[in-house]
């Protein structure tokens, strides 16, 4: 027996696996990953102590204790063993990636399928070369169907994500300015983003694309795919009625149309939904249960979210930022009646040589449309000198401010990257 298969022989009598020793249970693989700030290697004794089957590491010093399994690399050992159990899966795998709504997709799609299949699905948005693996070791043997997020902030990272999953579908949500350091600049981004539909044309897969995207259409090519939208061209037709304050879609059938009603904020989440309805009726869900399933979908985890304090209503979108999704969030606010409108915004991260420009745009954007503009972070401050708009160097420095001049009877929009942590600023609007 090989080394691989001697491991997935262990694996099979797990309790299923972790890299984090915090959150291990009794049962699990250990893996001792390597970070900027930490080796796992240094926590395998005690992952054993406390209760691990196996411990995975690559440093000889630690083989100290019973339970240990020496291997040349931790990472790739837990790649290898990822890859290894989705061979032994016989059920679609759908592969998601994309510049924005990569997660709240993911979401929907697992709504949607859930009421036919038992759905296994990245949690939250661990969808990196750590995150994917786990995803797919994570998969047992009542799942029928699985939903693998994947992100990347190097060209690469996706085809490597998709040798791990091995999706017979796939999914790219748009493509835009996003991780641009990383990259190297858009077509690099183009390139990464792309890599979804390289992999499905290798191996005979089915795409769903949007059809509004031209760009999307056109990189797609010859793929076999479904598509959707609100062009007559697409297999799959819909239309917004209203995206005040919800979301709301008209999905046109044959026969006929069907409502349906979102509790989605902004009107750059129709393509989000049109892409569960698409998967949802490709995989045989009935259309009444589509409708439910995504009715009762409740973003969460600072996504797309409304929330209503003593006295304002606070839209709150400040999971991540970057130029197409702040762009979007901005306009679609703007369309939004009354007149004490308040933006709270954030620097993008990982924009690179293109930062100071593509921050300047959405000054130009917002200039003289708003009630009342902060703007918190280092790339806002060195840039904006405009007193029309409050400047704060940082988030602690903003709800200092906040409590001095309280907000009332306010729409607020806020958004921005992780990094700012905008959220702290909810006990104070």
């Amino acid at each position: 027996m090989g080394a691989i298969e001697e491991l997935y022989r262990q694996y099979l009598l797990s309790s299923g696996v972790t890299t984090d020793s915090r959150r291990l249970k009794k049962g699990n693989i250990f893996f001792a990953l390597k970070g900027e700030n930490f080796d796992g290697n240094a926590y395998a004794a005690a992952a054993l102590e406390d209760g691990a089957a196996l411990a995975i590491i690559d440093n000889e010093e630690f083989n100290t204790v019973p339970g240990c399994l020496l291997v040349r690399d931790v990472l790739s050992s837990l790649h290898e063993l990822a890859t290894y159990h989705r061979k032994q899966l016989n059920i679609p795998v759908i592969g998601l990636t994309g510049t924005n709504g990569k997660t709240t997709t993911k979401e929907l799609i697992y709504k949607v399928l859930s009421g036919k299949y038992d759905t296994h699905a990245t949690a939250g948005n661990y969808n990196n070369h750590i995150g994917v693996p786990l995803t797919i070791l994570g998969i047992s043997e009542l799942t029928e169907i699985a939903v693998v997020e994947m992100g990347a902030n190097h060209i690469g990272e996706i085809a490597l994500l998709c040798e791990i999953a091995s999706p017979g579908y796939g999914l790219i949500t748009n493509i835009g300015k996003a991780h641009l350091e990383g990259f190297g600049g858009y077509q690099g981004v183009i390139r990464a983003k792309t890599e979804m539909f390289d992999y499905l044309n290798k191996v005979g897969g089915t795409a769903f694309v949007n059809h509004d995207d031209e760009f999307l259409m056109s990189l797609a090519g010859r793929l076999k795919k479904l598509t959707y939208g609100t062009n007559p061209g697409a297999d799959l037709r819909g239309q917004i009625t209203s995206s005040i304050p919800f979301l709301e879609i008209l999905w046109n059938r044959d026969g006929g149309s069907l409502q349906i009603p979102s509790q989605l904020y902004g009107d750059y989440n129709f393509e989000n939904i049109m892409a569960a309805i698409c998967v949802g009726m490709f995989f045989g869900v009935d259309p009444e249960d589509i409708v439910s399933a995504i009715s009762e979908y409740i973003p969460d985890n600072n996504r797309s979210q409304v929330i209503k304090s003593k006295s304002n209503v606070i839209y709150m979108d400040a999971y991540n930022a970057n130029p197409s999704s702040m762009t979007a969030a901005i306009i679609h606010f703007g369309k939004q009646s009354g007149d004490k409108k308040m933006l709270i915004l954030g620097d993008m991260f990982e924009l690179g040589e293109e930062s100071a420009q593509e921050h300047q745009k959405v000054l130009d954007i917002i200039r003289k449309k708003f009630h009342r503009v902060m703007l918190i972070g280092p790339e806002f401050s060195d840039i904006c000198r405009d007193e029309e708009f409050h400047i704060f160097k940082d988030t602690a420095e903003a709800a200092e401010w906040l409590q001095k001049h309280p907000v009332e009877d306010t729409s607020i929009l806020v958004k921005g990257s992780r990094g700012i942590t905008l959220e702290n600023l909810l006990d104070h609007l």
